[in-house]
């Protein structure tokens, strides 16, 4: 049976070696205020920390939107010091998340728009439904994207496409977010949860510590230059020759058999 947790401001499910946590405010589109931050931190903390769990998908509640932004009223009332502070926190929150360690797949139901696209620009991938939108409209507040959308969106879409929606604010669809590279794959609304857990159990039937390993690779590699990446890239290689994992796998392909993971 599914292992289910309530936050205050959002749901944890767990069920085999796959967390699905929901963020639920549908009542104001799942947009993010403070407490939000909080919940999310604790339970990717949890899920860090939690052996049975290999990859986390991440959705909304509702038909409407995986999640619609800051919480406008409390931006509203914002000054300087305390814009900067939110900002950072907000960081960190996604940073907490994109360096957890294990695979977080964004389930993109509906709008994910200023925060909420910057939360999905911190997941590992990003699957939306065919009626999704995303965008930064930052700018129409007068304000920029602060919880790192400025610095994750050009390395993902690259600094022109980047550009043009931050600069615009614009609203982009489902099939135009495929085409930049901003999401991974478009389904149908339906087949959104499904489709996130076949990916789920694809990466789940992996080893355990190479996963872990690629994600380490890609996120510390990616701000060196290439030399030092490659470096990396030789050690952590190394120490995954020195594991029972690969041992196991090795030689399940040689005898043609599936191979039993032990994460060692």
């Amino acid at each position: 049976m599914p292992q289910t947790t309530s936050f205050e401001t959002l749901l944890c499910e767990i069920e085999g070696q796959t967390a699905l946590v929901t963020l639920n405010r549908p009542q104001v589109l799942n947009a993010l205020n403070g407490q939000v931050f909080t919940d999310l931190k604790e339970v990717f903390s949890q899920l860090a920390e939690d052996a049975r769990v290999r990859v986390i998908l991440l959705t909304g509640s509702g038909e409407k939107a995986f999640a619609a932004g800051a919480d406008i009223h409390e931006l509203a009332a914002t000054g300087g010091s305390l814009g900067q502070a939110l900002s950072h926190r907000g960081q960190s929150v996604f940073r907490h998340i994109e360096t957890c360690g294990k695979p977080v797949i964004a389930l993109i139901n509906g709008f994910a728009l200023g925060g909420g696209c910057e939360l999905a620009l911190a997941c590992t991938l990003r699957i939306a439904a065919s009626t999704a939108q995303l965008g930064q409209p930052e700018v129409r507040l007068g304000l920029i994207p602060g919880y790192g959308g400025t610095q994750r969106l050009p390395r993902l879409i690259g600094p022109s496409a980047a550009l043009k929606l931050l600069v615009t604010g614009e609203r982009i669809d489902a099939v135009e977010a495929l085409r930049m590279g901003l999401v991974d794959e478009v389904v149908a609304s339906a087949e959104l949860i499904a489709r996130g857990r076949q990916l789920a159990q694809a990466i789940v039937s992996m080893a355990p510590l190479a996963v872990a390993a690629c994600l380490e690779a890609v996120y510390e590699g990616a701000d060196r230059d290439l030399d030092s990446a490659l470096r990396l890239e030789s050690r952590i290689f190394g120490r995954l020759c020195d594991t029972a994992d690969k041992v196991e796998g090795t030689r399940a392909f040689l005898e043609k058999r599936q191979p039993h993971w032990t994460g060692k």
